[in-house]
């Protein structure tokens, strides 16, 4: 790299502060960020973890090849060997760098729009890189050596070499569940023309599954519907191929498949709470005691469940590096998000989607009954789902709703990460949003009755 100026890189280095964002790199390419920039960001990041090697793959959008290759050459130019992965999921390059003991950077949006493009770093065994953890070093260098340029070394440069760790990556998810005396299920997989179509095949080669796979050809452009789950309508295809088929459940992923979400075999999605609930009821049994972390958005359910099971659940802020943080910090051995991220001990408290699939099909395979009624006893609650609304000030809306509710009888209030309002038969949060002039409002409720006033309540306050 030269040492020179990089003047080509003065409108993205104004762009930094926007796509750095607090737990990853994500913006338009090439409006926000290139190759060039790309470059800067591999000397960053090789410079501020210290590292003599790193692991680097990508996801499937058009952009992503180039970005990852630039990424490398960055990284190499500051004297680490790159191995390059190659396409692979999100929770590929985290087996990739817990397996071989190295920091790794992916190269996807997840299930952003096919014209932005980011990148997910991690520590050696796939320890989070958030703001306070290393993101805010690496943009710090970046700015500074977008305007400078990346001074030379004086050393070699690293090495530059491939690496296929898909088969290695499918035992190691397969030896974590016993699966040995499932019953043979049909199973509908939307792979929304993501990384999914890529691993699925691998990792479920040789179980008693019939897959019908739906959009399994690797395209970034989308061209079936966006790779975004958590969005309903995403889920309208593969719902409808699971009533079609007669299938026992439909498994839903985003673009770089880190998220697994559900359908039961009468095309109702199921909670991610539940799933949460399911898998750490599975967790518990094979370790009696152990600590099981959820996010403040998910159900009452799940605690509920992990107490019920012998298990100590620890509730804590939304986002990965919170939650890995405290999968470190308490050993525990599972963790979950309502948005549906899966954290596993095993997995260096990463999260994995598919290995919570891999639990699914082990739970509703080892008995006779369908997902439906496998998943009611884990869930008890109604929930409005999370609800955005664009505001002027944040703070501002958030203590005018505080103040309404303040003074009612049996109402809490702690502020963890936004404002949660609590009473013995509901609850709601309302976050603020870290990037975007947004509040996000979550309600859950013993009803749907009591949901539809909270949720009605608080917008009019939000909204007014």
């Amino acid at each position: 790299m030269a040492d020179s100026p990089q003047s080509s890189h003065g409108s993205q280095l104004s762009q930094l502060s926007q796509i750095v964002k607090a737990y990853d790199v994500r913006g338009v390419v090439p409006d926000q960020w290139d190759e060039g920039l790309a470059e800067i960001l591999g000397a960053a990041f090789a410079t501020v973890t210290g590292a003599d090697a790193v692991v680097v793959g990508h996801d499937m959008r058009p952009s992503s090849p180039g970005l990852a290759a630039a990424f490398s050459r960055g990284a190499a130019s500051r004297g680490a060997d790159v191995t390059g992965i190659g396409l692979c999921s999100t929770d590929e390059l985290y087996f990739a760098s817990g397996r071989l003991g190295l920091p790794g950077a992916m190269f996807t949006a997840s299930h952003n729009p096919a014209r932005y493009n980011g990148i997910k770093m991690c520590r050696a065994g796939a320890a989070p890189v958030g703001q306070d953890t290393g993101l805010a070093e690496i943009r710090a260098l970046a700015e500074k050596w977008a305007e400078t340029g990346v001074p030379a070394t004086g050393a070699a440069p690293g090495a530059v070499g491939e690496r296929d760790v898909l088969g290695d990556y499918a035992a190691y998810l397969r030896s974590l569940v016993d699966l040995s005396g499932i019953r043979p299920l049909k199973v509908v997989v939307d792979a929304g023309n993501g990384m999914r179509g890529h691993t699925v095949p691998t990792v479920l080669e040789g179980l008693p599954v019939d897959l019908v796979p739906m959009y399994f050809e690797l395209d970034g452009t989308f061209p079936n519907h966006e790779a975004n789950p958590l969005d309903p309508k995403n889920l309208a295809d593969l719902q409808s191929a699971v009533r079609e088929t007669g299938a026992d459940l439909g498994l839903a992923f985003d673009g770089d498949a880190d998220r697994c979400f559900a359908v039961d075999e009468r095309g109702e999605p199921v909670s991610p709470s539940a799933v949460t609930a399911l898998v750490a009821a599975r967790e518990l049994a094979r370790n009696p005691g152990s600590v099981i972390i959820h996010n403040l958005i998910t159900s009452r359910s799940v605690p509920e469940v992990v107490a019920e099971h012998g298990g100590r659940a620890v509730r804590t802020r939304v986002g990965h590096s919170f939650i890995k943080q405290q999968m470190a910090a308490t050993g525990a051995v599972f963790g979950g998000e309502h948005s549906a991220h899966y954290y596993f001990r095993d997995f260096w408290n990463a999260d994995t989607g598919m290995l919570a699939a891999l639990h699914l099909l082990a739970a509703l395979g080892s008995q006779d009954g369908p997902l439906s009624a496998l998943v009611a006893a884990y869930d008890r609650y109604a929930a409005s789902g999370e609800i955005n609304s664009t505001v002027a000030d944040q703070a501002a809306r958030t203590a005018a709703v505080r103040a309404a509710f303040t003074g009612r009888e049996g109402v809490t209030f702690d502020e963890l990460d936004g404002l949660t309002v609590a009473a013995p038969d509901w609850w709601f949060n309302l976050r603020a949003s870290n990037t975007e002039p947004l509040l996000r409002l979550n309600v859950e409720a013993r009803d749907q009755t009591t949901v539809a006033r909270l949720r009605d309540e608080v917008l009019a306050i939000v909204r007014s």
